[in-house]
C-alpha cells in the first residue's frame, strides 16, 4: 500500500468513476484501476464493486475511504502550509465553471489575476452546473448556477456570488417580439429550445413553468447558449438564457423579461477542501467577492 493508492482511490470513492477520476487524476484508466487492485490485494477484501457505469463501495471500501479522504486532507494542509510560506510565486489555481460565469464573468477576473500573479497557472473547464459538481473534487473553486445542490462534502463552503436574470427571447420579427414582457402562459404554446438536462437555467425554467401548472412542448435541446441562440435566430422557437449572455446582440433576437416577477437565479462559489484551500484560491475568491460586491452582488 502506498499513499498514491490511497489518494487515488479518494479520488474514486468521491466520484463513484474509475474514468472520471483518471480524468481528474490526470491518470490513464488502466493506471488507476492498476492501483486499485493493488490496493484491494494489500486489503484483503474486496473494496468495491461495479454498478451500473460506476462503481459502489463495500462496507470495507467505505471505511477505508474515510481514512484515505483524511490522508488528503493532511496532504492538501501540507500544500497549503507550503504555499503559505512561498506566497504566490508559483502555483496551479483549478477553476471549474458553468456556463453562465464561465462565458460572461471569469474572463475578466482570469485576466485580472493573471496579471496581478503571472506566475500562477490557470486551468479553467467549463460544462453545465451539475458536470461542474461532479468535478468539485479536483477544483480548488468551481462556479455554478441556481440551487446548491446537497451532498456536498462537509468540507465545501459555499459563497452567495451574484444574481442573474434568465430571459425568454425570440427572434426579432416574432409576434411577441414588440412586448419586453410577457407570462410563461404566452409562451406555453410555443416549441421551446432548451438547454441540456444539467443546465441550471433548464431546471429554473422548468420549475417555473410546474409551479405555474403548465406543460410546454420542448421542440429542440441543446447544449451550450449560442446553440440555443442560433436555434432561436432559425425560428426554432422560444429559448431561455442568461440576461448576460444578451448584451452584445446584433438585433437578431429579442430579450422578453418574464412576468408577473423576473426568473432569477443566485451565482454560487463553491471551495472545496475549504479549511485546506491553496493561497491562490483564497486570493481569486476574495478578488471574486469584491467585484461581486462593487456590482451590487
Amino acid at each position: 500500500m502506498t499513499p498514491d493508492q490511497l489518494l487515488t482511490f479518494a479520488t474514486v470513492a468521491d466520484s463513484g468513476n474509475i474514468s472520471r477520476a483518471a480524468q481528474a487524476l490526470h491518470l490513464s484508466q488502466p493506471a488507476v484501476s492498476g492501483q486499485l487492485r493493488a490496493l484491494q490485494e494489500w486489503f484483503g477484501e474486496p473494496l468495491y464493486r461495479r454498478s451500473g457505469h460506476g462503481i459502489a463501495l463495500t462496507e470495507a471500501g467505505e471505511r477505508l475511504a474515510e481514512q484515505a479522504r483524511q490522508l488528503r486532507q493532511v496532504y492538501r494542509q501540507a500544500q497549503a502550509v507550503r504555499d503559505s510560506w512561498r506566497g504566490l510565486e508559483t502555483g496551479d489555481l483549478r477553476l471549474g465553471a458553468s456556463t453562465t460565469p464561465a462565458s460572461y464573468l471569469l474572463p475578466r477576473l482570469v485576466a485580472d489575476f493573471r496579471h496581478a500573479f503571472p506566475a500562477v497557472s490557470l486551468h479553467l473547464s467549463d460544462g453545465n452546473t451539475r458536470e461542474i459538481v461532479e468535478r468539485l473534487p479536483a477544483l480548488d473553486l468551481a462556479f455554478i448556477e441556481g440551487d446548491v445542490p446537497s451532498g456536498l462534502p462537509a468540507d465545501t463552503a459555499v459563497h452567495a456570488w451574484r444574481q442573474d436574470e434568465v430571459v425568454a427571447i425570440v427572434r426579432a420579427d416574432h409576434a411577441l417580439a414588440g412586448k419586453g414582457a410577457v407570462t410563461l402562459r404566452d409562451l406555453a404554446a410555443s416549441p421551446l429550445v432548451m438547454r441540456e438536462p444539467g443546465s441550471g437555467v433548464r431546471r429554473l425554467v422548468e420549475r417555473a413553468f410546474t409551479d405555474a401548472g403548465l406543460a410546454p412542448s420542448v421542440g429542440l435541446e441543446l447544449a451550450g447558449v449560442e446553440g440555443v441562440k442560433q436555434a432561436v435566430r432559425a425560428g426554432l422557437g422560444v429559448g431561455f438564457v442568461s440576461v448576460m449572455s444578451m448584451r452584445h446582440e446584433d438585433g437578431a433576437l429579442a430579450a422578453l423579461r418574464l412576468l408577473p416577477k423576473p426568473l432569477t437565479r443566485t451565482l454560487s462559489i463553491l471551495v472545496p477542501h475549504a479549511d485546506a484551500a491553496a493561497r491562490a484560491a483564497g486570493r481569486f475568491l476574495a478578488m471574486c467577492l469584491a467585484v461581486g460586491a462593487s456590482d451590487g452582488g
